[in-house]
């Protein structure tokens, strides 16, 4: 028995929304496991260099995917493509270094802090102001393993960072999108952030062929796939269940961490990456 078309309109809309949440979903695991996998290569070269080398790769690559066509802008959209250049990449190297001595999972959770406090700035909802408490809980006690801190000084100041750095990204993305429809913009993001941390890859000799072809792939993993990805995701889903998705980037942190690192959670880590998964869907429900 054959359905009605309005069924049948539900029905692809429904799967749509089910492709976009697989595509948001793998976006997140390109992400965290690339980042995981990244641990060796930030170890030989450090991290601020190794990432550097990525996202010169990672421009490359996009731009040979994509090439943006170079509109007439005036010198606000300009600026504001570099600033959200600098945002994108201060993220990815305070992210990479951070990860260098905190557990990936407490990382990502860290990171979350600047959109969690960029919507309770810019909110109005009654209880915006206990989402970032309540992340700030779940980053306690996503800190304390068994009898120890797993957190260090400089890795709690470079996720800090990073997570100014994402706020600022989201901010800029706005702005960029309205300054510069089409997507070009955002695309022109990247090369932006490649050419800002440049100078990063001539601190030393240029590594190995083999260690350059492992760069290249890594950046593939993040952050172009990911890109793509999500821009994919964005036109099959809602932006609201987009970020209800994206909010359970922790999670996959933590599940990428044990994998491939080894990084282990005890159970109260897991109530504290709860908490912090909670308050960003709150902050999300309100803003």
């Amino acid at each position: 028995m054959s359905s009605s078309p309005i069924e049948a309109l539900s029905w692809a809309g429904r799967g749509r929304s089910l492709s976009g949440a697989g595509l948001a979903v793998l976006s997140m695991c390109c992400v965290q496991f690339g980042a995981a996998w990244s641990q060796p290569a930030s170890a030989s070269l450090g991290a601020l260099r190794a990432t550097a080398w990525r996202l010169v790769f990672a421009a490359l690559l996009l731009l040979l995917w994509k090439r943006p066509a170079l509109p007439r802008l005036g010198g606000g959209a300009w600026s504001s493509i570099l600033l959200l250049g600098a945002a994108m990449a201060g993220l990815l190297m305070s992210f990479f270094s951070a990860t260098r001595t905190l557990p990936q999972g407490l990382a990502v959770a860290i990171n979350l802090l600047g959109p969690l406090l960029l919507a309770w700035w810019t909110g109005s909802g009654p209880r915006r102001g206990w989402w970032p408490l309540l992340a700030l809980t779940g980053i306690l006690a996503l800190s304390r393993h068994g009898e120890r801190w797993a957190a260090d000084a400089a890795g709690l100041g470079w996720a800090a960072l990073g997570a100014a750095c994402w706020a600022a990204y989201i901010a800029m993305l706005r702005r960029v999108g309205e300054r510069c429809p089409g997507g070009d913009g955002v695309a022109l993001a990247l090369p932006a952030a490649a050419l800002l941390v440049s100078p990063w890859c001539g601190f030393a000799a240029a590594p190995s062929g083999a260690v350059l072809l492992q760069l290249a792939g890594l950046s593939l993993l993040m952050p172009v796939l990911p890109y793509l990805l999500e821009l994919a995701a964005l036109r099959r889903m809602s932006t609201a269940s987009f970020g209800v998705l994206m909010s359970l980037e922790p999670a996959v942190a933590v599940l990428a961490g044990a994998l491939a690192l080894g990084q282990s959670a005890t159970p109260l880590q897991l109530v504290g990456l709860a908490m912090v998964t909670a308050a960003s869907l709150g902050a999300l429900s309100e803003s």
